[in-house]
């Protein structure tokens, strides 16, 4: 598997994970999870289209006949599973918004191999399943925890909709640069964000902040750090990495968000939460291991 393709999908993990942070401050602000969410959509739109303006204004053409897949990738994916992963924690505990949206990988396995021909193997079988049983520890998700039929179709929604990321994105690299292809998820995801965030809300609430342009430096800070960056890293790895493969390798995700919550905002390291940190890093080790798969 190639070096930098690997390190790039592993740091756009650790970049998502730090999405905490970032929203703790802002819902400090009275933003909502959801405003949150779409101003990070958003401001990463611009910040694509800024990037491509000034380093290759030839990565913003494309074919007509490409946009349905592009409208896709940003609708179909990044926005829908936003607006589900968030009505997910309206409607149940954060831990289990978190793990159904972390049902992905699931979805990727099964949709690459359908649409990429990519071979579902043990090892990836296996990292899947220690990953996922990893995410479900690091997350806490207990006995007590209530989810409804309703709650958790939507969560499983979210799930897809972040897997087709993966789909959508290795689908479209086979005719785009990686730059043009997260350019325009993220500028069509924007459009539609416009749309359902309370627009009139949000630039209330950041007049009222009595730091305007601090708290729009900040806002700038979130796409960039949780959602610029990360993606166009992962979109990178997807040139040489596989879908499926890369969808597991970003569970990495809720350990670097468990990480930063003992650290940063000194929660408890529990049993449970170290020993699903132990079973991500296996799962990242497995599907890394240079031994060659006999699996068909």
């Amino acid at each position: 598997m190639d070096l930098f393709s690997t390190l790039c999908i592993i740091i756009a993990g650790i970049l998502w994970g730090t999405m905490g942070i970032f929203v703790r401050y802002l819902g400090n602000f009275g933003f909502s999870s959801l405003q949150i969410a779409c101003m990070r959509i958003i401001i990463t739109g611009i910040l694509f289209f800024l990037f491509l303006i000034v380093i290759d204004k030839e990565k913003l053409k494309i074919k007509k006949k490409d946009i349905p897949l592009f409208l896709a990738m940003g609708w179909g994916s990044i926005l829908f599973f936003t607006i589900c992963y968030f009505t997910t924690i309206q409607t149940t505990s954060l831990a289990i918004a978190a793990i159904l949206l972390y049902t992905s990988p699931i979805f990727v396995v099964v949709l690459s191999s359908v649409f990429l021909q990519e071979k579902i193997t043990g090892i990836k079988m296996a990292a899947l399943s220690i990953a996922f049983v990893g995410c479900i520890l690091v997350s806490g998700v207990g006995g007590a925890a209530v989810i409804t039929g309703k709650g958790f179709i939507i969560g499983l929604c979210s799930g897809l909709g972040y897997g087709l990321y993966s789909i959508f994105g290795s689908l479209l690299l086979k005719k785009y640069h990686p730059y043009t292809v997260s350019a325009y998820a993220f500028i069509f995801a924007g459009i539609g964000a416009i749309c359902i965030c309370d627009l009139p809300d949000i630039i209330g609430k950041i007049y009222v902040s009595g730091n305007i342009l601090g708290m729009l430096g900040f806002i700038l800070l979130t796409g960039a750090v949780t959602a610029f960056v990360p993606f166009l890293l992962y979109t990178l790895g997807l040139q040489k990495v596989e879908a499926s493969k890369a969808a597991i390798m970003a569970m990495i995700e809720p350990l670097v968000a468990a990480l930063i919550g003992i650290f940063v905002f000194k929660e408890v390291l529990t049993v449970q939460a170290a020993s699903g940190i132990v079973c991500i890093f296996l799962a990242i080790m497995l599907l890394n291991n240079k031994t060659k798969e006999k699996d068909n």
